[in-house]
């Protein structure tokens, strides 16, 4: 079984921790070859010691790093990158060590606040791909008697406001990235920024949806490829199930189709690292009621629907 790599500079930045008689070897293995589709040989140099399959088998695959990982959509995604272990290398982010705990406690995941740019960097350093999915949470105040009628006041905590969380929190990850080398970024967000006025934006006097815009057209003019996912209203359905839809410009916002499986927007932030024509793009993302439609499976067709940069 063989490996294909294109190039020997591809081949030393790719095993340059690795000891200098293992490197020298792979690279000579490597220039047998035509440059043009040189191959990695899957058996290794009796003199390589502990390098074994799983290490080869590291240079191919992606280090992704999920931010948001205690959330319930950034669980979703970080359990699914953990199980595809022939594509990923699974890393976590969460705010406090209880929520490590909840998704396992397991070393691959830091903790770290996204609002102090160096605590970060360790997360950061030695990734392939970065999935944004942090985000500030409004709470209710309490003392909301339903059976009262009128309608609940929401606030958010001191220093988790969507100006600190959803801006400044999400500027410093994709500063960190950049600076790290990263070469895709996945964020998501949500439906509903391009109005001011949208429900949203007025709990706890927070205009999330502004900050959350604004981190979006950060990430855009930052230089580094991504793909912007704006999902609408979340569900906790399983995913697999509906045909997705695709949009811009919060157009599904005006149609019966306004919602999508957390699952599902995990699957596709995930396709995103796989596929050209996901990259440098920005999509509203919802989809059909189960039962109607056809469920999606081509990601590459879904993500080819767009071309919008913004």
């Amino acid at each position: 079984m063989t490996i294909a790599v294109l190039t020997r500079v591809s081949i030393s930045s790719s095993i340059k921790s690795y000891p200098t008689d293992l490197r020298d070897h792979l690279e000579r293995s490597a220039l047998s070859f035509p440059l043009r589709h040189r191959r990695l040989p899957r058996k290794v140099h009796k003199n390589c010691g502990a390098f074994s399959a799983t290490a080869m088998a590291d240079l191919v695959r992606s280090t992704v790093l999920v931010t948001g990982a205690g959330g319930r959509t950034g669980q979703i995604v970080y359990k699914k990158l953990k199980e595809r272990t022939e594509n990923y290398i699974a890393r976590g982010l969460v705010r406090t060590e209880e929520s490590k705990e909840k998704i396992g406690g397991a070393d691959d995941v830091f903790v770290a606040d996204i609002r102090d740019a160096q605590s970060i960097v360790p997360a950061i350093q030695g990734i392939d791909a970065l999935i944004i999915l942090t985000s500030s949470v409004p709470k209710m105040k309490p003392g909301f008697d339903p059976s009262a009628g009128g309608r609940p006041e929401f606030y958010f905590e001191d220093g988790a406001y969507p100006e600190q969380v959803d801006w400044v929190g999400q500027k410093n990850q994709i500063d960190a990235a950049k600076a790290a080398g990263v070469k895709q970024i996945v964020l998501v967000g949500s439906m509903g920024g391009t109005d001011l006025n949208h429900p949203l934006n007025s709990l706890g006097n927070g205009n999330i949806l502004v900050w959350k815009r604004k981190a979006e057209q950060y990430l855009a003019d930052s230089g580094v490829p991504y793909t912007i996912i704006r999902a609408g209203g979340l569900q906790d359905k399983d995913g697999g199930l509906r045909e997705l839809l695709v949009g811009k410009n919060d157009e599904l916002l005006k149609t019966e189709t306004r919602t999508i499986a957390r699952a599902d927007v995990a699957e596709v932030s995930i396709q995103a690292l796989q596929f050209e024509e996901a990259k440098f793009k920005a999509f509203d993302l919802a989809s059909k009621p189960e039962g109607t439609g056809t469920p999606t499976t081509d990601f590459k067709a879904l993500f080819s629907l767009t071309s919008e940069r913004f």
